[in-house]
C-alpha cells in the first residue's frame, strides 16, 4: 500500500515524505523528480509544451509509480486534479492531504516557490491572489483524500501526525 502525500505547492510534501519513508522503512518517490528525469526541469518544459502536455506526462509517470512496490510518494500540487489521477491514487493506497494554513503557506511560497510554473513572475498581492485562487479551486479535490493532516509544523512532527492518522504508530 502506497502512502501518497498531496497538497498545495510548498506544503512540505517532499521533506515530510522523506521523513515518513524513513519512519516506515519504505522507499521515497517524488513525482516531480521522476518527471524531471524524463523531461528535464519542469518549468522550462511547462513553458515550452504547456500545462496539458505536462499533465499528460505527470499522469503517465504517476501510473508507473503506482505500479511499483509500496512507497511513500510526494505528488505535485496539481496531480490529483488531472484526469483520473485521484481515483487511481485512492485505489493504490492511502492519500494524505497535507493542509497548511495560508499564513504559514505564503512565506514558504515567497521564499521557495519562484520556480513554480503557475506562479511565474508573480510577487506581492498578485502572488497572494493567485495562491488564494488556486487554493480555492484545489481544496475540494484535496479534501477527497483519505486523511487530512495539519502540516504547519516541522517535518518530523508532521510525519508523526501522519503515522497517528494512519494508525501506524
Amino acid at each position: 500500500m502506497h502512502v501518497q502525500l498531496i497538497g498545495f505547492m510548498c506544503a512540505g510534501k517532499s521533506r515530510i515524505g522523506r521523513e515518513l519513508a524513513g519512519l516506515l522503512d519504505r522507499p521515497f518517490r517524488d513525482l516531480d523528480r521522476v518527471i524531471e528525469q524524463r523531461v528535464g526541469p519542469i518549468k522550462p518544459f511547462f513553458e515550452r509544451e504547456g500545462e496539458e502536455a505536462f499533465r499528460e506526462v505527470e499522469s503517465m509517470v504517476l501510473r508507473e509509480l503506482l505500479d511499483e512496490p509500496a512507497a511513500v510518494i510526494a505528488m505535485g500540487g496539481g496531480t490529483p486534479l488531472a484526469g483520473h489521477n485521484l481515483r487511481r491514487m485512492r485505489k493504490a493506497g492511502m492519500v494524505v492531504w497535507l493542509d497548511v494554513p495560508m499564513e504559514v503557506l505564503m512565506p514558504r511560497i515567497e521564499r521557495a516557490g519562484g520556480d513554480r510554473p503557475l506562479l511565474a513572475g508573480l510577487k506581492g498581492m498578485a502572488l497572494r491572489e493567485r495562491v488564494e485562487h488556486l487554493l480555492t479551486e484545489r481544496t475540494p479535490i484535496y479534501a477527497q483524500a483519505h486523511h487530512r493532516v495539519d502540516a504547519d509544523a516541522p517535518p518530523q512532527e508532521v510525519a508523526d501526525r501522519i503515522l497517528r492518522s494512519l494508525q501506524l504508530k
